[in-house]
């Protein structure tokens, strides 16, 4: 039987050894946070806070922080969810393979959700929003903000728990302009449901009413989350997985209520109202900054008998959003590869922030009387892929093609890597997408949501072998001539702090020329870079350095590049400068003293002992 409380989930994990309980005061300001991410680095379990300071209210975090606990906590679901997710994709198999799919629809019907009366379990009390756990993950945070809530909306103008979106938006409890108790900040990105339903209320003048679920079953966050196929609703699925039909009611004020909620806001987003919702350190590793978005003028906060907040940080990957991510794949890989024809495997690199780098493999067909060398049908299944919810964020999208190495496994960020520049030609396969909308958290472009796209196609035989050693006395033109093997092929440039656009890209292009005559066999791609040493260490800083500090249009360089009836491409290495610039966000930075508090922790007789 599925969870019916978070407090249930919670017990069982501590049964089984996956929880364990901090009960001297911690302080939700940046402490939490460190204790969070420092056990969640040692792949530790979940935390159970339990003596919060400035709140009555305890916290858990780090219930998705393995993929081995969320497969635990899913043991007896998963597999059926999969299969449910799998002939929602395709029918036809239900069809072709009826024993397998038999339980399908008794699953789906247990699923559906279940109106109850106004009798739940949430209605034991109420609070205020200054009484909840004032949780700050970073120093430069705008304040404390919820970062594991199920945000719910309908559509004004077809209401109803079948049309709703439940997603999983940050709010900002406190900080800024925000009346204290009655405003919240609601912040969500470009191609999220919720915006769907604001447009339309906007349009008729209406505000839209917002629940915020905070706690219950692990079921329930996990939805808000997911991706699901087209007319699949997150609630269905919530009660799909958590083997528990999801229970809701109408409070009076005709809110929608979860009755397993541990915590539920309500309030209405009114049109046009917006107030500055941030800082906020984000998942690409910088704080996304100060911008307009929806004010939430907040109704009443209730609450179940003893509940739990439910909380989770976010920062430079890998964090918990990372095993969300692996447990998410693992429920829905298979789906999105049989709505785009012809593509095999799609994979977003989280150690590169998600959005900034995608890796697709897709089919040649298009001519198989022909030895296929260039680039065709993939380049249709990318402008698929580009228009395809949230894989249209995607800032670079690099996709080969199956039959040139069927064993190719996407996951392997180097393998895929070096497979594309051993066949790219950089003369014809650069394809880019300028003055378009790019992922709302990542300021490498020309304004918020604003930048550009490029896609690297590549098929065909080998073309190259890859430098996988520089030879002695190898040396690049100054001022970027301090350099690093980073892959095969790969170099890593230091170069001097970047100035201003027109004076790098004349420096650049100076550059390129000079280094033009040297031939550079084996090297493909240059990173020019900050810190050469840092970028180079390992896969995952040259990923995360690479695409999260470029903007293709802007970024691109090449030596020997030209541009001929609008295409542009280069004759030798591709160039991207991946320096620190002056409208990039800051990183995130840990604070050293409350590192030194959570060593203590983790010392002998301390909680974390023999986990830190």
């Amino acid at each position: 039987m599925g969870y019916r409380s978070l407090a249930e989930c919670i017990d069982d994990l501590e049964r089984h050894g996956h929880l364990v309980r901090i009960k001297q005061e911690v302080d939700p300001y940046l402490e939490m946070a460190a204790i969070h991410m420092r056990v969640y680095d040692a792949r530790g379990p979940a935390l159970l806070f339990e003596n919060i300071k400035g709140s009555r209210f305890p916290a858990v975090s780090n219930l998705f922080g393995t993929l081995e606990r969320s497969r635990f906590m899913f043991r007896d679901t998963l597999d059926k969810i999969k299969v449910l997710v799998d002939v929602k994709s395709d029918p036809m198999q239900a069809l072709k393979k009826p024993f397998r799919y038999a339980n399908v629809a008794t699953t789906a019907l247990s699923a559906l959700p279940w109106k109850t009366k106004r009798d739940a379990p949430i209605l034991h009390g109420t609070t205020r929003i200054s009484q909840l756990p004032q949780i700050v993950n970073w120093p430069m945070d705008g304040g404390p903000f919820v970062t594991m809530p199920q945000v719910y909306t309908e559509d004004i103008t077809k209401p109803g728990v079948m049309n709703a979106n439940l997603g999983m938006y940050r709010i900002q409890l406190a900080g800024n302009d925000y009346a204290p108790d009655t405003e919240v900040g609601l912040h969500y990105q470009l191609h999220r449901g919720i915006g769907i339903h604001q447009t339309k209320a906007n349009e008729l003048g209406q505000p839209l009413k917002v629940s915020i679920f905070v706690g219950g079953p692990p079921a329930h966050a996990l939805a808000a989350v997911m991706p699901l196929p087209e007319g699949l609703s997150e609630l269905t699925f919530a009660g799909a997985l958590g083997n528990r039909r999801f229970r809701y009611f109408y409070d009076a004020d005709g809110f929608c209520i979860s009755n397993d909620a541990d915590f539920v806001i309500t309030g209405t987003v009114y049109p046009h109202e917006n107030k500055p919702e941030g800082p906020f350190g984000d998942h690409l590793g910088y704080y996304s900054l100060v911008h307009p978005f929806p004010l939430m003028r907040v109704h009443k906060v209730y609450h179940r008998k003893d509940p739990i907040w439910s909380f989770t940080v976010v920062g430079r990957p890998p964090q918990e959003d990372t095993s969300f991510g692996a447990l998410i794949h693992e429920i829905t890989g298979s789906a999105i590869p049989q709505e785009i024809n012809g593509l095999h495997a799609v994979h977003a690199v989280d150690a590169a922030g998600v959005h900034p780098l995608l890796f697709a493999i897709g089919s040649e067909r298009y001519t198989p009387y022909a030895e296929t060398q260039r680039p065709q049908e993939i380049l249709t299944i990318a402008n698929q892929i580009l228009g395809k919810n949230q894989l249209s964020l995607a800032k670079y999208l690099l996709i080969s093609a199956h039959q040139d190495n069927p064993q190719l496994d996407i996951n392997d960020v180097p393998a895929f890597l070096t497979h594309i520049l051993e066949r790219i030609d950089l003369k014809r396969d650069l394809h880019f997408h300028t003055q378009t909308t790019i992922d709302t958290l990542d300021y490498t472009g020309d304004g918020l949501n604003a930048g550009s796209k490029v896609v690297f196609a590549a098929v065909g035989n080998k073309r190259r072998e890859l430098a996988t050693e520089l030879p002695g006395g190898f040396e690049l033109p100054r001022p970027f001539h301090q350099c690093k093997l980073a892959l095969p092929g790969v170099l890593a440039v230091e170069a001097p702090p970047y100035i201003d656009e027109a004076t790098e890209s004349s420096r650049i292009d100076t550059w390129c020329h000079e280094a033009g005559s040297l031939g550079l066999e084996g090297v493909q791609l240059v990173v020019l870079c900050d810190d050469a040493a840092f970028t180079a260490a390992n896969v995952d800083n040259f990923v995360w350095i690479t695409f999260t500090r470029s903007n293709p249009s802007h970024d691109i360089h090449g030596v020997g590049s030209f541009t001929r009836h609008k295409h542009w491409g280069c004759r030798g290495p591709l160039v991207i400068d991946a320096r620190k610039k002056p409208h990039h966000a800051p990183e995130l930075i840990k604070d050293a003293e409350v590192e030194k508090r959570v060593d203590a922790l983790g010392a002998q007789g301390g909680p974390l002992h023999g986990i830190l």
